[in-house]
This record gives C-alpha cells, sequence and structure tokens, in this order.
C-alpha cells in the first residue's frame, strides 16, 4: 500500500508515476480529495469530543456544588449528536479512501523504463549465445518431446482434472524433482537461503499483504465458504512468515526459499500456451524471498537476481536479462527483472523468473516492521521475491536444449547425481 504523505505531500510527482502504471488521474484525485475531507472531519470530531470532555467536566462540577446541570446536559447532548453524525461520515469516508488506496499499484523506482506494455521492457544482458544452435535445425517443441519419451502425460492430466495440468512419469518425474532440489541446495549452501516448507493454504490477510487481494481474486483457487486460498506462489507464506511483527535493524536481511505447489486459474489467459509446461494451473516453483534493510534493498536485488541466473548457468541454458516497463510489472512490485530461457522450438526466449523489490509497499499492508538501532525508531521493511526458479519452465527448457538427433535428452551434469548417475533420458517403458 502506498504511503499517503507521498500523495499529500507532492500530488503531482505522484499522479505522474502512477499514470505510468495506468492508473487515471481521476482515480488518484478521489482518493486525495477524500483523505482531504476524512482529515477535515477528523480535526472537527476531535475538537467537539475536546468540548464533550470539558461538558462533561461541568456538569459534574456543578453536581457537587448541588447547582443544576440542566442547560449543560443538554449541550452535551447536542454534542454527542453531533459527533455520532461526524463518526458516521468517517466511517463512510474511510471505506471510500481505504477502497481507492488498496486498489493503487506500487511507485515505480525512478531506474524503471516508462512504457505501456512488454515491448517497452529493456534488455540488460544475455549469457549463452554460443549455447543456443546446440539442438540442432527444426527442433521438437519440449510436449512432443515428453510424450514420445513417456515422462509427460497431458491427457490423462486432462482426464483426471482439467486442460493444464499433467502427469510427470518416470524419469520425467525424477527429473522434476532433481531440478528443485539442486535448485534448493545451491540457493541454501552457496547465497545463504534458510529453507522453509511452508503452508499452502493461506488466509485473506495472507493474500492482502503480498498485494493479491482484493484485486486478484479472480486469478486464485479459493475453498468455498472458507477465509482460505490455495497459493499462487511461496511468495505468499514467506512474505506473511513476520507479518505483524518487528524485527531488529540487526536481524536485517533475512533470506528464505522454498519449493512449493503454485495454483493458477490462469484466468484472462484464453488461447495462450494451451500446449506444454509453460502455463499450468499446478506448477512447482522455487521461491526466494528476502526482508530488507531500506537502505540496501537495491543491492539485494541485484544479488537476488544473479542468484536466480546462477541456476541457469549452472544448467548451461541460454538466457537475458531484462528490465520490466512501468506498463508491465506486478502490482505489488516497484522494480523488476525478469529472467527468459532460452526455448528453441519457439525460437524465443520465454520468462523463467521474475525478481522484485516491492520496497515498503508490501510491508505497509502487512505491518513488516524493524527498529532502527541507534534511534529506536521503527520502519517498515523492504520486501523482495523471485523465483529461483520455475520448476517446470526449467523441465521445458531443459528438455527443448538438451535433445539429441536419436530422440533423446541429455541430462545435464549437473543434474547427473541428483538423477542416481542417469545420463541420458530414454523411452519410459
Amino acid at each position: 500500500m502506498l504511503d499517503m504523505k507521498l500523495i499529500r505531500n507532492d500530488f503531482d510527482k505522484a499522479a505522474e508515476l502512477l499514470e505510468t502504471r495506468g492508473v487515471a488521474k481521476e482515480d488518484i484525485s478521489r482518493l486525495k480529495e477524500a483523505d482531504e475531507k476524512r482529515r477535515v472531519l477528523i480535526q472537527k470530531s476531535e475538537t467537539l469530543k475536546s468540548k464533550r470532555n470539558e461538558v462533561t467536566k461541568e456538569i459534574a462540577e456543578k453536581k457537587r456544588n448541588k447547582e443544576s446541570a440542566d442547560d449543560v446536559i443538554q449541550a452535551m447532548q447536542e454534542v454527542s449528536k453531533e459527533i455520532k453524525v461526524i463518526d458516521a461520515e468517517l466511517d463512510e469516508i474511510a471505506t471510500i479512501t481505504n477502497n481507492i488506496a488498496v486498489g493503487l499499484p506500487n511507485l515505480p523506482h525512478e531506474s524503471v523504463p516508462v512504457g505501456d506494455s512488454e515491448d517497452d521492457n529493456v534488455e540488460i544482458s544475455r549469457w549463452g549465445d554460443n549455447l543456443i544452435s546446440r539442438p540442432g535445425e527444426n527442433p521438437k517443441p519440449h510436449w512432443d518431446i515428453g510424450e514420445d519419451l513417456k515422462i509427460l502425460d497431458f491427457v490423462r492430466g486432462a482426464k483426471v482434472s482439467q486442460s493444464r495440468f499433467v502427469y510427470y512419469c518416470g524419469a520425467g518425474a525424477r527429473l522434476e524433482r532433481a531440478i528443485y532440489n539442486f535448485m534448493l541446495d545451491v540457493q541454501t549452501e552457496e547465497h545463504g537461503y534458510t529453507e522453509m516448507i511452508t503452508p499452502y493454504i493461506v488466509n485473506d490477510d495472507s493474500m492482502f499483504a503480498t498485494g493479491q487481494f482484493p484485486k486478484f481474486k479472480e486469478d486464485v483457487y479459493q475453498l468455498r465458504e472458507e477465509n482460505l486460498t490455495l497459493i499462487p506462489t511461496a511468495e505468499v507464506p514467506l512474505t506473511n512468515y513476520y507479518r505483524d511483527e518487528i524485527l531488529d535493524e540487526a536481524d536485517l536481511p533475512k533470506y528464505f526459499t522454498a519449493v512449493s505447489p503454485s495454483f493458477r486459474s490462469e484466468a484472462g489467459s484464453a488461447g495462450r500456451d494451451t500446449r506444454g509446461l509453460i502455463r499450468l494451473h499446478q506448477f512447482h516453483k522455487v521461491e526466494l524471498v528476502k526482508f530488507a534493510n531500506p537502505d540496501n534493498s537495491y543491492e539485494e536485488l541485484e544479488k537476488m537476481t544473479r542468484d536466480a541466473e546462477t541456476i541457469l548457468e549452472k544448467l548451461e541454458l541460454p538466457y537475458r536479462r531484462i528490465v520490466l516497463a512501468t506498463g508491465d510489472m506486478g502490482f505489488s512490485a516497484a522494480k523488476t527483472y525478469d529472467i527468459e530461457v532460452w526455448m528453441p522450438a519457439q525460437d524465443t526466449y520465454r520468462e523463467i523468473s521474475s525478481c522484485s523489490n516491492t520496497e515498503d509497499f508490501q510491508a505497509r499492508r502487512g505491518m513488516i516492521r524493524f527498529r532502527r538501532e541507534e534511534t529506536g525508531k521503527i520502519e517498515y521493511a523492504h520486501t523482495l521475491n523471485g523465483s529461483g526458479l520455475a520448476v517446470g519452465r526449467t523441465v521445458a527448457a531443459i528438455l527443448e536444449n538438451y535433445q539429441q538427433e536419436d530422440g533423446t535428452v541429455k541430462v545435464p551434469d549437473v543434474l547427473v547425481p541428483y538423477m542416481g548417475g542417469m545420463e541420458y533420458i530414454t523411452v519410459q517403458k
């Protein structure tokens, strides 16, 4: 949630930044007007309550002196009625203000390129260009490879659930498990993350804190008649770990990682990536989350992005890093790097990780704070999140980049120990 001081003190700048994120200036103006009205009403209410306190003392004094207090009591009753009317107005205006405020996205960092869509994203770097031609001419898409090797079964996935569900079979299941075990080992042993196993179902307060609720309820799976939702990513339970808590400055930064299933309704994605592992309703993802001091959270974003890129380099998968434009960033993000892996059959790069700094946006919604050592002042922490990586998309990238002319798939060298020594994936019996 945005700091209202930013809108009060520099409305034009806040409006300009939010317009780059698709927010109409009229909506921001409505918020400012509602906030100004609320502040006037608060001041009026406080003045009347102070007057009521004085009248109450006057009544007590008159009664002690055995004087008639009828006129004063009448005056107090009138004041109380006025206070009740103003407080009702305050409740109404507070609801209006809150409804507008919770629907506003984060302000973009000054380094984020301004643009309306993914076409305005800016490429920062590439790695592994020399590996792009490895699969040869006319590479097969990963769904055909998976079905030919009998390691992916989309037909039975759809039969048992619906479209965009899949069975991993035999060496396919082993490959998925090998990938996320490898990712967790790298992040915990080399990059200092603490491994967590989180709840896979969270409450509405948790979904609100990370920014999924109330605006994006259509994107998730909720339990009927329950204040509970299947997690769309482990970012939600990891970030909420410190909700409503105050950390010491010395505790920061905190690094967490977890593998979990992620559940997405994929509302609005009809017709997109209907085949394969790119856009499933259920998939595994290794998540990275950081709680950082605001003084160095952007250094932590660079580190997190490199932590994710390291996985692709160890797997020898070509990738590029891009910085998202204002119009393509997620709701809570102040700055986002996307890492896109090379997919030979599609002859393009596809997103496999997003690493974002939300600054204090999520921390305000979730009351995640820390106490400064020198001053004792309590401030909001900065929260960061990233995929390290999306496991199904990593499987897809391996199948396409490591396919062999004989139809088998070579296992990346770093995964061979995790595959029990298996060096090639062949047709499963």
